[in-house]
């Protein structure tokens, strides 16, 4: 049986993947995401914010999520879990968390989860009953 989502995260916006994913390719992470929506999968994808990015990359990101057929958006706060990982550069506001929800359900998500403390697991269940 096909999984009920097809979850990939592409974790950071185009300009700081490298350094976040250095054996990934946000181009071809893209495409994956397109691929399962071809196969006729919900499609998820999450992020992480607080790491460099300016809120104008995070709105691009969810547009090329959007594009590529991305159903389901989850946006946390970045949290360093170790001193040998990236720092946090700041920590997001409420109200800009709030922002990047209303624009993407603005552009079409079906469902954007954004807050400090979502994951990419935050209301997995809720969403799997998702009419998509």
């Amino acid at each position: 049986y096909p999984p009920d989502i097809l979850n990939h995260n592409l974790e950071t916006v185009n300009r700081l993947y490298h350094a976040v994913r250095p054996q990934a390719k946000y181009e071809r992470s893209l495409k994956l995401i397109k691929w399962f929506k071809s196969k006729g999968l919900k499609t998820k994808s999450g992020i992480m914010v607080g790491i460099g990015e300016r809120p104008e990359e995070v709105l691009s990101i969810m547009n090329d999520l959007f594009l590529h057929g991305c159903d389901i958006m989850t946006i946390g706060q970045y949290l360093q879990p170790t001193k040998q990982h990236l720092p946090v550069d700041r920590f997001v506001s409420p109200e800009e968390f709030q922002l990047y929800k209303e624009e993407g359900l603005k552009m079409g998500f079906k469902v954007v989860e954004s807050s400090p403390l979502v994951r990419s697991s935050y209301h997995a269940d809720e969403h799997a009953r998702v009419n998509i």
